[in-house]
């Protein structure tokens, strides 16, 4: 794929210095721009085009990086650069995590660091990136088989979770639970159930609850109100009895 587009953003000329530095040594990244201000960051990004990864500080005057990375997702949601955050303080890493952002470097950090970093967004643009081809050159395209598999984001990395690993889903305030056959504890994600919702394929997974949706294949037993999945019941809310009843009549 290609190199991905970089700003590097730092009010400490000496931190900046090396964030470009280490970006400039990288095969495949290529540095764009350097601002020594989010409020330059923001616009530079106007007069720059499509830039894939800012590598962002988070104090800063005016301006601080986790509202710069708030700004730039305010228009619409996960099509903006990816980030980087580069600080001193780790206190900012659940602020860092709300924002989308796909890591979290701890200043002082060594190239080393910023390697792995930099090759989890090299990683995250390779998942998103469709091969394109001439469309004369194209067979008559056949079906594609279904998805067997989504990918969520558990703290600083995507992890691909296959659907028929899948148990249940528990929604929680800003996270929710994934629990699985093959792990003896959930794995937390920072998403909405109904985000998730919408990424499970209908004819396998049904919204119960306003805390749960079930894997269909899973389910061990079921009543009017209930279902079971293991040792674990589940219940039905009033919200969700109408599709649930319907479900319901292929058991009887």
């Amino acid at each position: 794929m290609n190199k991905l587009r970089c700003i590097a953003v730092d009010d400490e000329p000496l931190a900046l210095g090396l964030v470009c530095a280490f970006i400039e040594q990288t095969p495949f990244l290529e540095l764009v721009g350097r601002y020594a201000s989010a409020v330059e960051a923001l616009r530079g990004l106007h007069e720059l085009g499509a830039i894939d990864l800012i590598f962002l500080d988070i104090q800063m005057p005016d301006l601080n990086g986790i509202e710069l990375a708030r700004v730039l997702d305010r228009g619409r949601p996960g099509t903006g650069p990816r980030i980087i955050f580069t600080t001193a303080f780790n206190q900012f890493a659940l602020e860092g995590y709300r924002v989308d952002a796909l890591d979290y470097l701890v200043k002082p950090f060594n190239y080393e660091e910023f390697l792995r970093a930099a090759t989890k967004a090299h990683a995250y643009a390779g998942l998103l990136q469709v091969p394109a081809a001439p469309a004369a050159a194209l067979p008559a395209p056949a079906p594609e088989p279904e998805d067997e598999y989504l990918f969520l984001k558990v703290e600083y990395q995507l992890v691909r979770v296959a659907f028929n690993d899948i148990l249940y889903v528990e929604g929680l305030k800003d996270y929710v639970k994934v629990h699985l056959q093959s792990a003896p504890k959930p794995i937390l994600s920072l998403t909405s159930l109904k985000a998730l919702e919408e990424k499970l394929p209908p004819r396998r997974f049904m919204r119960i609850h306003r805390s749960f949706i079930v894997a269909l294949d899973q389910i061990h037993a079921v009543t009017r109100n209930s279902v079971q999945i293991g040792e674990v019941t589940i219940p039905v809310s009033d919200q969700y009895k109408e599709v649930f009843t319907q479900f319901l009549s292929r058991w009887t």
